[in-house]
């Protein structure tokens, strides 16, 4: 069955940085796949905050996180990795990576941006603190 694990959550001082990383396994890793994080802080909905293509590479970002976050993949390890920076107070939150396994996805992510309702597969959460 499909896992996800994120790993590299913590606290940090605002304008410092941290690379979050999530581990995937049980399904065919770079065909077919889209991996996105998602964050959700206390009291507020989940949101998509970027994905990649596990085979071309594509890549998304929401307008709240452009220039500051990026995503990237190791397809050797079947990771995809966060990398965030300048990060501020308003990043708080846990942090869930999750799979959409359709082959237009990066499409379907494209038109109508990193949304709950399309991937099916989610990982436990790594918690960010910025202070």
């Amino acid at each position: 069955h499909v896992q996800l694990v994120e790993s590299g959550g913590g606290s940090v001082q605002a304008g410092g940085a941290l690379r979050l990383s999530c581990v995937g396994s049980g399904f065919n890793y770079g065909r077919n796949a889209c991996i996105a994080w998602f964050r959700q802080a206390p009291g507020k909905e989940r949101e998509g905050i970027t994905a990649i293509h596990t085979d071309n590479g594509g890549e998304y970002y929401d307008e709240s996180v452009r220039g500051r976050f990026t995503i990237s993949q190791d397809k050797r390890k079947n990771t995809v990795y966060l990398q965030m920076n300048s990060l501020e107070s308003k990043d708080t939150a846990t942090y869930y990576c999750a799979a959409y396994l359709y082959w237009n996805c990066m499409h379907v992510v494209r038109v109508r941006g990193v949304m709950t309702r399309d991937f099916d597969h989610w990982g436990q959460g790594t918690q960010v603190t910025v202070s």
